[in-house]
């Protein structure tokens, strides 16, 4: 039960995250490129500071300061009736949402592996796959400040075998890489366009940090698996066209999320069944 609310109360934060990340992102290339020219550098206006902390988090609509008992998850959102106190714009039910499954999928983590540093990691896998699926949804980053630290946390988690000895998980980082990158190139000197980004690379290769070699096939069958069902349920239903860009992160999250929880077992089956 406390995984739980520890579950709900960091998903309200990555709410935080899934929003300001890409704009910080953002406001910092256009710090960088103006900075290339001095003329443009000395036309910079003076922004107010903004990052996970700062400003306060505030209705999108009227401004107005969301005080903190309105922050409590799912419980805030069900009392105000999905809507802001003050303007009354209705609030995007995805907030609750993404509450609902970071402390779903947190007591899982520690329901399948105990209050352990295995369950721990195991937060910390699913609070960043959750992170990285809305942001690639609403904006096709991934971006390295969640990519590149998921994989150094993987490699030094599996310094003691949490999930997989340290050369397992040296090889599934480099596979994890190398494999998007292949495919990513062999898809760009075939058609002249680019199949996927670089983050997918890294989020791969982040997998395959936490779990393994032995478990990329596995995500990779996953993840286009789950990716052919949802594509072919936004075409139908949707209506999307074929040459609609839909990001493969979501789907790499899902399959590395399976993975972590049950890969052992779905391997096992397998390689019965064959």
């Amino acid at each position: 039960m406390l995984a739980v609310v520890f579950g709900l109360a960091v998903g309200s934060f990555l709410n935080v995250v899934i929003h300001r990340l890409p704009k910080m992102m953002e406001r910092q290339w256009r710090v960088d490129c103006a900075q290339l020219d001095q003329a443009a550098a000395a036309a910079q206006p003076v922004t107010e500071r903004y990052n996970l902390l700062l400003p306060r988090s505030h209705c999108p609509s009227c401004s107005q300061p969301i005080t903190a008992w309105r922050n409590v998850p799912i419980i805030s959102y069900l009392a105000l009736g999905g809507r802001c106190a003050g303007c009354k714009a209705k609030i995007s039910p995805r907030y609750p949402f993404v509450e609902l499954i970071s402390g779903v999928l947190a007591g899982y983590a520690v329901w399948r592996f105990g209050p352990t540093l295995a369950g721990a990691g195991a937060m910390l896998f699913v609070f960043a796959m959750i992170a990285l699926t809305f942001i690639d949804l609403d904006t096709f980053y991934l971006p390295d400040d969640i990519t590149l630290p998921l994989l150094w946390a993987g490699l030094l988690l599996n310094l003691d075998r949490t999930y997989v000895d340290l050369p397992a998980a040296v090889i599934g980082a480099t596979g994890g890489y190398l494999s998007l990158w292949c495919v990513y190139w062999v898809f760009k000197l075939a058609t002249g366009k680019e199949g996927m980004g670089y983050g997918d690379f890294k989020l791969l290769a982040a997998i395959g940090a936490w779990l393994g070699w032995q478990m990329l096939p596995l995500v990779i069958l996953l993840s286009s698996l789950v990716g052919a069902i949802i594509g072919i349920g936004l075409m139908i239903f949707a209506r999307h066209g074929r040459e609609t860009p839909i990001p493969f992160g979501p789907y790499l999250a899902i399959a590395g999320m399976i993975a972590l929880f049950h890969g052992p077992l779905i391997n096992r089956h397998y390689l019965n069944f064959l």
